[in-house]
């Protein structure tokens, strides 16, 4: 049983069974539209008939998104909640308040609040303090009205830009999502708001990138690709819970798996906060998973795996259950187990204080404050990735003004365009025509103006066209596109996708794809745009990466493109501030752009044959790498530095000088990587070490020093034991997993095989350093938790300490 107080320890003694179970369970107040898979099916099962205070009678133990299921004024909810509360505290036996929920992946999804960046564009910033910052006014906001536990961040790693859901994810390289996921984890919990890591464990490897498909990640892959995040977030975090994940592995519904639940994530790892359900996945294991005969059975199932808390409601761990208990078919043992965990978690947010909701709710109510709309804004600028750039940008640098800029596209006005899945206005909204978003969102057209005025440039005269719509294939808006670029000195055509949930948009939660080419008509509206003449800068607004080698190289291609992953409120002036050049470009790709669907699915992090080589006559190889990312400026490395050796439980350091050899202030993500050259299992041909963002002036240097854990080298062995292995491990530094290359596709056959149709390989630009060796020295160390995970950074120049988490 869990370690608890007395407190909670004497007041599970006083609980009847119906009590226990409603403390395990959630209540969703008003369960409309579709913001979770099945609802409809599922919402039948839930008891509205009866008042609330008949269906809290012996207690409850969450409230569903009391803010995040339809448009609220906050204020008045927040009055209502307050009294919701007394009420539970006065009329129910135990009086124990119940905690309230809600997402918050792009800052809190209810009405009238900001909305920032989606978690790949944290990702694409490679700026785990400022995600910090972010998190921290994410929880502040939710921590006014009322609310206890936030479902986020989202810890899967991406493999397959197909899936929808990749717009919630951070990146395709675990690290990066540790680092980042653990800094939001900090940031929401340092505001007494918990966060809750999901999607626990390997949904991001769904086959074919299909929501909810069946994984086959072998245990290796799990360990060593999807585990590290949440470990990370739990053990340098201090995460406070943990979200299931809907798929299955290898045949076993993750739901139902008391390996992964408890022995890996509790008995590993040490994890002893609270586990909550994804909606709706215990009934899951019964109506989509076959594993069980019926929602008794399920939640016997769950509850033994590990699952503590069924969300959104009490579908299965209510008569379902207490039925099966009192049958003598199930243990009410673990009921105990879950509802000390449960008491256990509101004790630590103080909801079982005499002077819970006591206080007055908020009169006034800002969830789009200076301090919000500012931290929007600069993660925003941060993550918008330059692409390519033929020098028509920065616009600011011309020796001829502009006189005309034809604004073009289905996502150049649009504020839609700006938000991911979890954002409320197309999480929820989109279901309420008619009602303003309620904050301050300016369109990419809209900003131009006022980001020509703030970079002092003269004012030039905007044309606006649409020219097709993000899905369908009419052309007839082509014609005014046309004419709009014509008569124009530039083009800034802004496509990408709309996001949504099951097939209400081209990416998000159940919006896979089979095909990785632009929606609808897009792209053949930037080729008759580009036929004009009329330079052209595209601008991408999406939540996957797109194959867009037609856009990036030959004749054809637009004069620059920029990457923004739903950028955000702040992502209309942030793009135009970067094509103005009053913002220099400073992210960086954190997932490759694909070559096609086919060579799907792809992580730069594969071994020698997971790349080109004589052996196949396809090549997987992306059209731009992990971490890519131009400027306005350049960069460059020169006296490269590391220990010549290490201990296989110690580290080691490797230091570089960075150089801004540009003209202008610029920013540079330095990324350190290794390739442990010999193993016992295969090894990535490139795998990220840790990474830092350094600020410059023009001509200004920087001596950069990473303090490299040896564990940052660790895999699991072939007694799936997670060791570092002593031997001879390259390192060099650059500015993306590209920038130095190793063996070569045609080198890997030592000439024994011959592919007549092997790729080309292609060169990307990027400045790297020599590779150096490390030899890691003594015996095969087996990491344990209490080894280091993070690499430490040092700007010696500037005296700045050694920090942690990058």
């Amino acid at each position: 049983m869990p370690d608890v107080s007395e407190r909670v320890r004497a007041l599970h003694a006083r609980m009847t069974l119906e009590e226990k179970l409603a403390q395990i369970v959630g209540y969703w107040l008003d369960q409309n539209g579709l913001v979770a898979p099945m609802q409809g099916e599922m919402a039948a099962a839930q008891d509205a008939k009866g008042s609330l205070a008949d269906v809290t009678r012996h207690g409850i133990g969450h409230y569903t998104r009391v803010y995040g299921t339809r448009p609220v004024e906050p204020a008045e909810r927040a009055a209502w909640l307050w009294n919701e509360q007394r009420r539970l505290k006065r009329e129910t036996r135990l009086g124990i308040p119940a905690l309230v929920h809600e997402e918050c992946l792009t800052g809190l999804a209810t009405w009238k609040a900001a909305t920032f960046p989606t978690p790949l564009a944290w990702g694409a910033s490679f700026d785990p303090e400022l995600v910090e910052e972010v998190g921290a006014a994410i929880g502040d906001s939710m921590k006014q009205l009322g609310i206890h536990q936030g479902l986020a961040p989202v810890l899967d790693v991406i493999r397959d830009p197909r899936w929808g859901r990749v717009d919630e994810c951070i990146a395709e390289d675990p690290y990066l999502v540790g680092t980042v996921g653990t800094a939001y984890v900090r940031g929401l919990q340092e505001s007494g708001v918990h966060a809750t890591l999901k999607h626990f464990l390997g949904y991001s490897s769904s086959r074919a990138g299909r929501n909810h498909a069946p994984v086959h990640a072998g245990p290796r892959e799990i360990a060593d690709v999807f585990l590290p995040p949440f470990e990370m977030a739990i053990l340098d975090g201090g995460a406070r819970s943990v979200m299931n994940s809907y798929t299955e592995i290898d045949g076993v519904p993750v739901a139902a798996d008391p390996g992964l639940l408890t022995g890996t994530l509790r008995e590993k790892l040490g994890f002893d906060g609270v586990v909550v359900a994804d909606y709706f996945a215990v009934a899951f294991l019964e109506v989509m998973h076959a594993v069980a005969a019926d929602r008794g059975e399920a939640a016997a199932l769950a509850l033994e795996a590990g699952i503590d808390i069924e969300l959104p409601t009490g579908d299965a761990y209510l008569q379902p259950l207490a039925d099966r208990i009192r049958s003598g078919e199930f243990d009410a043992a673990y009921v105990d187990r879950a509802v000390l965990r449960a008491l256990a978690q509101k004790e630590e947010l103080g909801l079982l204080d005499a002077d819970a909701f006591e206080d007055e709710p908020p009169a006034e109510v800002d969830l789009d404050s200076p301090r919000h709309r500012e931290l929007a804004r600069r993660l925003a600028e941060e993550s918008v990735v330059l692409l390519s750039n033929d020098g028509v940008l920065p616009l600011g640098s011309r020796t001829t003004p502009v006189s005309t800029v034809a604004v073009i596209g289905p996502n150049a006005d649009r504020a839609e365009a700006l938000q991911g899945c979890y954002s409320f206005a197309n999480h929820v909204l989109a279901g309420h025509p008619g009602l303003p978003l309620g904050f301050e969102i300016p369109t990419v057209l809209e900003a131009l103006p006022t980001a020509f005025a703030d970079a002092g440039l003269p004012l030039p005269e905007f044309v606006h066209a649409e020219g097709c719509t993000v899905e369908g294939d009419d052309e007839s808006g082509f014609a005014a596109a046309v004419d709009a670029a014509t008569g124009a000195d530039l083009a800034v055509v802004v496509v990408g996708d709309q996001a949504g949930l099951f097939g209400r948009g081209t990416v998000g939660e159940g919006n896979d794809s089979e095909s990785l080419e632009l929606p609808g008509a897009q792209r053949r509206l930037v080729d008759a745009v580009i036929a004009t003449g009329t330079p052209v800068v595209m601008v991408l607004l999406t939540g996957r990466p797109y194959a867009i080698d037609w856009a990036l190289n030959g004749d054809a291609a637009p004069s620059a493109v920029l990457q923004a992953f739903f950028p955000g409120e702040g992502g209309g002036p942030a793009i135009a501030d970067i094509l103005t050049g009053r913002v220099n470009p400073s992210g960086r790709l954190p997932v490759s752009m694909p070559r096609s669907a086919g060579a799907q699915p792809y992580s730069y992090l594969h071994p020698i044959l997971g790349g080109p080589s004589d052996v196949t006559a396809t090549d997987s190889t992306p059209v731009l790498p992990f971490g890519f990312g131009l400027t306005y400026t350049s960069f460059a490395y020169s006296d490269f530095e590391v220990d010549a050796d290490a201990s296989t439980d110690g580290a080691f350091a490797a230091t570089l000088t960075v150089t801004n050899t540009g003209s202008v202030r610029g920013t540079d993500t330095v990324q350190l990587y290794g390739h442990d050259v010999t193993a016992t299992v295969t090894r990535p041909v490139a795998q990220l070490l840790g990474y830092t963002r350094v600020d410059l002036e023009a001509g200004e240097s920087v001596r950069v020093t990473f303090d490299v854990p040896a564990t940052r080298l660790a895999f699991s062995d072939r007694r799936m034991v997670r060791v570092v292995e002593p031997g001879d491990v390259e390192v060099w530094a650059a500015t993306h997993a590209a920038a130095s290359t190793g063996l070569r596709g045609d080198e890997v056959t030592g000439g024994a095989i011959v592919n007549e149709k092997q790729a080309d390989v292609r060169h990307i630009a990027g400045t790297a350093t020599r590779r150096a060796i490390v030899t890691l020295t003594g015996d095969v160390h087996e990491v344990t938790a209490a080894d280091r995970r993070t690499v430490g950074v040092l700007l010696s120049e500037r005296a700045e300490e050694m920090v942690d988490a990058v």
